[in-house]
């Protein structure tokens, strides 16, 4: 009996001789695994975390970019992240479309490292799967991206200059950041780490989250004042997505099903659940009471700081990164904001500033003290790389790190003011104060919840209810409602 062309290993193009259907079979999982984070994870959480009359557009926010991102990643974005090199900081925007580029080895051509004398160092990333598998997973960050900042701007933020955003942000800054620390661009090749993202991702995302908020202005007094979940055990649901995909999110970064990977893995869960129980441990303390919101608060702190050295640390590193992450991130939200007129007047609805770019830097720069120099030879292209913990060149690698951050911090303060400040000659970035007063059903005709009934809605004029389809029978007929 023939086997089909499909499974027939080293003899079809369906499974090529450089193909390793494990190392491909985790990238695809991860890649999903990083886009289950986001939809519906982050679709839930936001929905759920956000006051009631906010959920659908909260959650409509994370949907709408999760979809624009993948047009704009295989239409222009791709290339200009992780193909070949434009500038020192950009890569060449093209399509990644056409079946030729896809079905053939992934390589990430702008990678190969040289020496100062013009040897090679580290070869061309060339991962053992399609570049179709490349282009999936890379897509996921760069969408969940979007959906973080969107945490900033919950609440207020036109719709429609939402829309317009998403794709201008993605061009003009993910791209930048992807490039510079992942794609070969000059900090890749100047050996500032990032393993997964604490910069290229959480960074960004939170000073470009924190920049936006100040130019779309801050929630109605009303909201700014009172703004509880409308349902925490559903947000829980989203939280538990985020942190378990987060195995995806790391562990997919060595881009192999190898020893770091499994490393990254490990090292996620040990400091997510340290920063967790310090945070809420910090709450007792201070508040006399545990919050489930600052529980999520510190898991998601905890996730964020292990990023950028996952697969680089102990675990013993990913503990004390575990504590920093649930102390710090608490201590500048708990504290420092309540002190700062700064930080008071910019309206950041989910805390993105502390729980991403505070906790991302701080990953980065632990990152730059405890990178163990053997796991560092395990992914880094930048040979005898190691933190500043174990001597050497360690202290030149925490301030390579300190340099990264600072590209990264100021980059997306202008990309992110100067793209604001052109939608809104186009169009306002903030809602009309009816639609703040009202909620999702002046922004979208609909509601989250049917709390009285199966959808209908409390006239107050005439002190009754009625159903969406009984309003519009009886405007077309023009009859009056008796309610």
């Amino acid at each position: 009996m023939s086997v089909p062309v499909a499974y027939r290993g080293n003899t079809s193009e369906s499974v090529a001789d450089w193909l390793n259907k494990g190392d491909n079979a985790w990238q695809m999982i991860s890649a999903t695994l990083v886009g289950m984070q986001s939809m519906p994870g982050l679709v839930i959480l936001y929905g759920s975390i956000v006051k009631k009359k906010w959920a659908v557009n909260s959650a409509f926010m994370a949907l709408y970019a999760f979809a624009a991102v993948w047009i704009c990643w295989v239409t222009w974005a791709y290339n200009m992240s992780f193909g070949d090199k434009l500038l020192p900081f950009w890569g060449k925007a093209k399509p990644a479309l056409g079946q030729k580029f896809l079905i053939e080895q992934a390589e990430l051509p702008a990678t190969t490292h040289y020496y100062h004398d013009g040897n090679v160092e580290t070869a061309m990333a060339t991962p053992f799967y399609p570049m179709a598998s490349m282009v999936y997973f890379q897509c996921v960050f760069a969408a969940i991206t979007l959906i973080l900042l969107a945490g900033s701007l919950l609440g207020r933020m036109n719709i429609k200059a939402w829309m317009l955003f998403v794709p201008l942000w993605l061009t003009f800054s993910y791209t930048i950041g992807a490039f510079s620390l992942w794609g070969g661009g000059f900090l890749y090749h100047w050996g500032v780490i990032d393993y997964s993202g604490g910069y290229v991702i959480h960074l960004s995302s939170g000073i470009a989250g924190f920049t936006a908020a100040y130019w779309v202005g801050p929630r109605s007094t009303k909201d700014r004042e009172r703004f509880p979940p409308n349902n925490v055990l559903l947000m829980l649901t989203g939280a538990g997505l985020l942190w378990m995909g987060w195995a995806g999110f790391n562990g997919g970064d060595p881009y192999s099903a190898n020893i770091d990977s499994s490393l990254a893995v490990l090292n996620t869960n040990i400091c997510a659940a340290t920063s967790l129980l310090v945070w809420t441990c910090l709450d007792v303390i201070f508040f006399k009471k545990p919050s489930v919101i600052g529980a999520v608060q510190g898991m998601i702190t905890g996730l964020v700081c292990i990023t950028p050295g996952a697969g680089l640390v102990q675990g013993w590193a990913a503990i004390v990164m575990g504590v920093l992450s649930g102390s710090i991130p608490w201590f500048t939200m708990m504290i420092v904001h309540k002190r700062s007129r700064l930080l008071q007047q910019v309206d950041d609805t989910l805390g993105v500033f502390h729980t991403h770019a505070v906790a991302g830097f701080l990953g980065g720069a632990t990152t730059g003290l405890f990178a163990e120099p053997k796991l560092c030879g395990l992914f880094l292209p930048v040979t005898n790389s190691r933190g500043g913990f174990y001597g050497g060149v360690g202290g030149v690698q925490f301030l390579k790190q300190l340099v990264g951050a600072l590209f990264v911090v100021g980059w997306n303060i202008v990309a992110t003011t100067i793209i604001c400040l052109v939608i809104r000659l186009v169009m306002p970035l903030r809602m009309s104060e009816e639609q703040l007063t009202i909620g999702d059903d002046a922004v979208h005709g609909e509601e989250a919840y049917a709390l009285w009934g199966d959808g209908e809605k409390y006239d107050s004029t005439r002190h009754g209810w009625y159903s969406d389809e009984t309003q519009h029978n009886a405007v077309a007929t023009g009859v009056t409602l008796n309610v």
